[in-house]
């Protein structure tokens, strides 16, 4: 039977398994002993579990089923592509000074895959090339902190994963750029693909980092991508992740953070566009005096799904975590939102918070929100909340008694709503874009983008909100 024809007839997940069994040499090419004895022990994991599905407590308000009753290819080997993924994507941010890592249809895309190291000293490209030129970082770090627990989409990774980006920040050193990690999909049929991401900081460094998954056509992709991070002591990581695919197709976001004493980490999770998306969030303080920011903004319409998933461990004592997520609701769009913050008996001094805000536009947008803390030790600080609801009609007065259109003091509030979680984007030139993306998404202008998720290519249009936004 020809692979083509199997993978016509086969289920997804009998598919891959599949695949493994006939082409373990060709999956493990670039392997280091660990990672190949990890892939043994995750298919394992993912024969006896299968996919989740919404019968399961953790999946019971996402239908990850809906996206996995379809045909997808899953490619083993990178296809030739007559696209170059710089025409592909055009990012031209004012005063943004970046080093861009490409990821097209899965495949890291480079000039001979080798690694690069900039003049700081920070080295960065494809992971199936660090394992075999970093093989002791990758046998340290690689599988360390990513888990399973109520997600066999990680054993899945683990066991079938061939490529992704590897990042690696020498202690004392810090990037003067942002690295961005662009992930394209550019393909006619239905694709599974599947990245792994390795990120380490060592002691007193600092990086900034932007994810960007986008798709530029309208064929249906489910994608599922593993993000290990470890920020040693002393160490600074930011995190913006972009979001911005196409309404049929599905992103499986794992990303788990380990954080040594006193680092401090932000992540900002910026959701616009995507048929389904679970976005899993783990970050372990793990080291005395950590501190970590967690941010998100999700924008969805139509029938488009978010299901974030948030835990902050509390591991160890004096450290603090600040977690704000907002949404809005239009159409028949859907949200979950399940934040977790979990307290070790030992982490006394823990200062923890945790907001969740949504704003639901129409009856038929839906929304489950549910904060959650477990907390062992008795000398803390913690708090959580949750709110649902509709604009503030004392707003809209406020806006029309000024001459303001329905439809602008409609915008404006959003805007105002959103604003919370754009002003904790600190590199300016970012937040500059950002902040217009949210503006054109909001008027309905931002689909999935033909050049890249900043669309920097079309003319430019300014918005002007002259307006007292102390009084929204």
């Amino acid at each position: 039977m020809s692979d083509h024809l199997t993978q016509q007839i086969l289920d997804l997940d009998e598919l891959l398994i599949h695949q493994f069994k006939e082409n373990k040499e060709l999956i493990s090419a670039f392997d280091i002993p660990k990672v190949s004895a990890l892939r043994e022990k995750h298919i394992k994991d993912f024969v006896e579990k299968g996919f989740p599905d919404s019968s399961q407590e953790n999946w019971r308000f996402t239908e990850v089923e809906s996206i996995l009753d379809q045909s997808f290819i899953h490619d083993l080997q990178p296809l030739l592509s007559n696209n170059n993924i710089e025409e592909l994507f055009r990012c031209e941010v004012h005063n943004f000074d970046t080093e861009i890592i490409s990821l097209l249809n899965g495949w890291y895309q480079g000039d001979d895959g080798s690694m690069h190291t900039s003049p700081e000293g920070v080295v960065y490209g494809s992971l199936r090339t660090a394992m075999k030129t970093y093989p002791e970082l990758v046998d340290k770090y690689y599988g360390e902190i990513a888990h399973c627990m109520n997600n066999s989409f990680v054993s899945l990774n683990t066991a079938m994963v061939q490529d992704g980006v590897f990042i690696y920040v020498p202690d004392g050193v810090t990037f003067s750029k942002t690295l961005q990690i662009i992930k394209i999909i550019d393909r006619n049929e239905n694709v599974f693909i599947q990245n792994r991401n390795l990120i380490i900081l060592g002691r007193n460094s600092q990086l900034n980092l932007m994810h960007c998954d986008d798709s530029i056509n309208h064929s249906t992709s489910l994608v599922n991508t593993v993000t290990e991070i470890f920020v040693g002591e002393n160490a600074h990581f930011e995190l913006y992740k972009l979001q911005n695919l196409n309404d049929m197709s599905g992103l499986i976001n794992s990303t788990f953070i380990k954080q040594e004493a006193n680092s401090t980490i932000k992540t900002n999770t910026l959701t616009f566009n995507c048929g389904m998306i679970r976005n899993n969030i783990e970050v372990a303080l793990d080291g005395n005096g950590a501190h970590a920011d967690v941010f998100g903004l999700y924008l969805m319409d139509k029938k488009q799904h978010v299901d974030n998933q948030i835990r902050i461990l509390h591991n160890q004592p004096h450290c603090t975590s600040n977690e704000l997520f907002k949404g809005i609701l239009d159409d028949e769009a859907s949200a979950v939102f399940n934040g977790y913050i979990y307290v070790a008996r030992d982490a006394q001094k823990t200062n923890a918070y945790q907001n969740n805000n949504n704003i639901q536009l129409k009856p038929h947008a839906t929304i489950h929100t549910m904060p959650f803390l477990e907390i062992y030790a008795d000398d803390v600080k913690c708090s959580h909340g949750a709110t649902i609801g509709q604009l503030d009609q004392e707003a809209m007065f406020y806006l029309r008694s000024r001459g303001i259109s329905k439809a602008n003091a409609r915008l404006l509030l959003l805007y105002a709503f959103s604003a919370d979680i754009i002003k904790h984007i600190s590199i300016e030139a970012l937040k500059t874009r950002i902040d217009d993306m949210v503006k054109k998404r909001l008027r309905g202008e931002l689909s999935i983008c033909e050049k890249c998720v900043l669309h920097c290519g079309s003319p430019e249009k300014e918005y002007h909100f002259e307006i007292d936004m102390s009084k929204i």
